[in-house]
């Protein structure tokens, strides 16, 4: 008995060894995984966009997690496009997470506003964070209500909806009813500014539920239909290598597609 239990000791420690060699091991990889991520992808704001443009973007203001995303999002370059500028009051419609946000935070400065419009749905993910920020940001307001039945902000410059448009359809948001109050929201030669995710050409709105994508020729549609003329259509976020065949939140591309970037104008009469 007394070399059985030798054995069953000696096969312990010899376990307990290759489980502790394993967890070196792994934590070693780990170590080296983390060690070896790839560096966030330079990006240079352009000369020539305003200076508050520049002095957003180059905020302290913003997170290493924001600045990270800049390559492919181009903030400096979309801000000078929208319009936006200090003292001026702006809607953001999906403002989780504050990219944006933070921005035009900046930018509108100590006399302008930006009010942030989220579905309830949000809250349980980023209700406490777009609270913290308003604590911090003066001239910033943050409200949880459904498109359908929000009363928005009047007398706006510009509303914006960063990557959600095609995500109203998918919340059951009657998209013309709401392109009306925005139209209504805004002064007389106000902006509505868009940007989105490309599906392939043609394609509507089949491919929205399963890939996040829309057409851009629904949106263009849809909001010249409720009023609004089209300003510009800008292929600043175009990507040609997106084959519009793969869900954005895809591992390994995500902030790598195709987009469109529209910019509508309330009639000035």
């Amino acid at each position: 008995m007394r070399f059985v239990n030798l054995r069953l000791a000696a096969a312990s420690l010899a376990a307990i060894t290759t489980i502790a060699g394993l967890a070196c091991a792994t934590a070693i990889a780990a170590d080296a995984t983390a060690v070896q991520a790839p560096p966030p992808k330079p990006y240079t704001i352009p000369a020539n966009v305003p200076p508050y443009v520049r002095t957003a973007v180059q905020s302290a203001d913003r997170t290493a997690a924001m600045t990270a995303r800049d390559a492919d999002r181009k903030p400096a370059e979309v801000l000078a496009l929208s319009g936006v500028k200090p003292g001026d009051r702006v809607l953001e419609f999906a403002a989780f997470g504050q990219y944006f946000t933070t921005l035009v935070s900046s930018v509108v400065g100590e006399k302008g506003i930006v009010y942030m419009l989220d579905l309830p749905y949000t809250e349980a993910r980023s209700g406490v964070a777009s609270r913290e920020f308003v604590a911090k940001h003066a001239n910033s307001r943050y409200q949880v209500a459904d498109y359908n039945t929000a009363e928005l902000p009047q007398n706006l410059d510009v509303v914006l909806n960063v990557l959600y448009y095609h995500d109203l359809p998918l919340n059951r948001i009657d998209t013309a009813a709401l392109n009306a109050k925005i139209l209504k929201s805004l002064k007389p030669g106000g902006i509505f500014f868009i940007v989105d995710h490309n599906a392939a050409p043609g394609s509507g709105m089949r491919d929205t539920e399963k890939l996040h994508r829309i057409d851009p020729a629904v949106i263009k549609q849809e909001v010249l239909a409720s009023g609004f003329e089209l300003v510009e259509e800008s292929k600043l976020l175009a990507n040609p290598d997106d084959d519009h065949t793969w869900m954005v939140f895809s591992p390994g591309k995500r902030g790598s597609t195709d987009q469109s970037v529209f910019k509508f104008r309330k009639p000035l009469k």
